[in-house]
């Protein structure tokens, strides 16, 4: 599948939020704790707006496929990162998008000059954590920082220098 992958834009906004919560729903995730509840998940385009963090919208034919994140650890450590609401429509599962949008948002954290890469899932995102744990993240026993997605118990790192 030809993709193209770019920043997000604010017409993005409806269509990546639509998909994350449909995701959301289809792994029968909860709804609080989670990037559901996010206030900020109506206006991605403008919470990555800021230094040191970015979004990335997967788009083919016009249409949103998926989306991910980087931006700094909320109430963690300046030097780590968090890769953040990392979502595909079943449609771009299995065609190698997730891995060209997570080498993209890994490149783009050791540009912002960060050491360490963090991320929160759910128990039942067994691909995305075998394709984590192919990047180089590893399992930690606690959780970093404070993202109030305390419905994602399984936390993952990965050391980007």
């Amino acid at each position: 599948m030809h993709a193209t992958i770019r920043k997000i834009h604010p017409q993005d906004n409806p269509y990546i939020a639509a998909l994350i919560r449909q995701v959301l729903i289809e792994h029968d995730a909860p709804k609080v704790g989670t990037a559901y509840a996010d206030a900020s998940l109506d206006r991605l385009s403008e919470v990555y707006d800021i230094p040191n963090s970015v979004y990335y919208i997967v788009e083919a034919l016009g249409k949103v496929l998926g989306g991910c994140g980087i931006a700094p650890l909320e109430n963690g450590d300046a030097n780590i990162c968090e890769l953040q609401k990392m979502y595909f429509s079943p449609e771009a599962r299995g065609t190698g998008l997730a891995a060209q949008l997570l080498q993209k948002c890994l490149d783009a954290a050791k540009g912002f000059g960060y050491s360490q890469c963090y991320l929160e899932t759910l128990p039942n995102m067994e691909a995305a954590q075998k394709l984590y744990a192919k990047f180089g993240f590893t399992y930690l026993d606690a959780p970093l920082g404070n993202t109030g997605h305390n419905s994602c118990p399984v936390w993952m790192i990965k050391n980007l220098v």
